[in-house]
């Protein structure tokens, strides 16, 4: 089998964590709004996951650029730029993390964090879903 199955092999695997890490944020930010979570408790959870989920997207960016593999990495270029523009963005804080417990309750962001949260998602599945592509792709002309 190729390299670049397997490169797509890993790309689908950290897309599914990914995918996994945006629906437990989204779970995360209904239960604030519902009540059933506090906001220190959901700063404290959800902190602790955004340098894994940058770093971890940055380095499946970089594995494909290294293979050459432009338009997979390419795909991932303006995820990334936000990110970066997210997290210089962030509030004052004592820890890493884009969620300050005295802000999180405020309407206008937790529809943020909701939209942002969604958006994120469907791009997480839309990955997924070109990497199986490409490593289906991959897999038949290594056969063949």
């Amino acid at each position: 089998m190729s390299t670049e199955f397997w490169i797509f092999m890993l790309a689908v695997m950290i897309a599914i964590g990914l995918l996994f890490t945006m629906v437990w944020h989204l779970i995360c930010v209904d239960e604030l709004k519902s009540d059933y979570r506090n906001p220190v408790d959901f700063c404290k959870t959800l902190n602790k996951l955004i340098i894994p989920e940058y770093g971890v997207h940055l380095t499946i960016t970089l594995i494909l650029l290294v293979y050459g593999l432009w338009v997979s990495a390419a795909i991932n270029v303006p995820l990334i730029v936000y990110h970066v523009w997210r997290y210089l963005r962030r509030p004052v804080m004592s820890g890493p993390g884009l969620y300050d417990p005295t802000e999180v309750m405020n309407k206008s962001h937790l529809d943020f964090y909701t939209r942002e949260g969604f958006i994120k998602c469907g791009f997480y599945v839309l990955s997924f879903l070109i990497y199986l592509y490409n490593m289906l792709v991959a897999l038949v002309q290594s056969l063949t």
